[in-house]
């Protein structure tokens, strides 16, 4: 694992570049509302075939310090690890617990080794604004969209909540396709949830889905904003969208560059750093 010194904005360039490089990349945000990049290298590959190709791009890398994770069985770590979580309206457990009580609540179950975002500030902050527009009495969606949809958790949601309700439920990544429908399944909800890969809401099955009542993003600040022409496109007059994945000094940025495809705050969810909205589309 290559941990890189914490920058006040990760360079464009250095981005692509690790997302070409390493096998999986992850942007942290440190106390001080500073990025981190982190890059997981491939079995096999050596750092100084990173500074190679770094220097062949010429691509600046920042200081960086090496951590050897050993090698051991992650999905037992992650079974152990993965305690319930709870929100105003569900039960988020791995599928490995055994007699979970749900209190009353909608359980999701999901495979623990692959339910990162389970724990995500943003992932219950949006779970909470899902049971937000539940209680609005406005709406009563039919058609929902989950861009960068990760394990599934916000689909499956939005299908126990709205058993009439069809979800398209889209990643970038085609293992988070692969879990999202296992996880549908595992939920009795596979019939109303269409998984697939989608780069955003270029694919087909996107297109042809839309308008829709309902949008969920939970992604990060930069696709977000690179978003916002599309959800607002693809999302109808008078629907929701929830949009999660930034931080306290990001709301402005994130917001005014919504606002200005006509969807509007309606309500603030904090937790931690971490910011999500919902949004209504005038």
């Amino acid at each position: 694992m290559v941990k890189f010194e914490p920058m006040t904005e990760t360079d464009e360039m250095l981005a692509e570049f690790a997302d070409n490089f390493f096998e999986v990349v992850e942007i942290n945000y440190t106390d001080d509302g500073k990025e981190q990049l982190v890059g997981y290298l491939r079995e096999g590959v050596e750092t100084e075939q990173m500074l190679m190709e770094a220097q062949k791009q010429n691509v600046i890398l920042p200081a960086y310090k090496i951590e050897i994770l050993a090698r051991k069985d992650w999905l037992k770590e992650n079974v152990i690890r993965f305690a319930p979580v709870e929100t105003e309206d569900f039960m988020v457990y791995g599928i490995f617990e055994n007699k979970v009580d749900t209190h009353g609540k909608l359980g999701i179950k999901v495979y623990a080794a692959t339910a990162f975002g389970s724990e995500h500030q943003t992932t219950i902050s949006c779970l909470n604004g899902i049971s937000e527009i539940k209680r609005m009495a406005d709406i009563a969606p039919k058609k929902i969209l989950d861009v960068g949809t990760g394990s599934g958790i916000l689909a499956i949601a939005a299908a126990k909540l709205w058993k009439n309700a069809q979800i398209v439920a889209v990643d970038i990544d085609d293992e988070s396709v692969k879990v999202t429908k296992q996880n549908a399944a595992d939920n009795n909800v596979a019939t109303q949830i269409i998984a697939a890969y989608s780069d955003g809401y270029e694919a087909d099955i996107v297109q042809q889905n839309a308008p829709y009542d309902v949008i969920l993003a939970n992604i990060l600040a930069r696709p977000l904003i690179a978003m916002a022409p599309d959800m607002a496109e693809n999302l109808k007059t008078g629907g929701y969208a929830i949009i999660s994945g930034f931080i306290d000094e990001q709301v402005d940025w994130v917001i005014s560059e919504h606002e200005k495809y006509g969807l509007k705050l309606i309500k603030l969810y904090a937790k931690d750093r971490w910011r999500a909205a919902l949004l209504k589309k005038d």
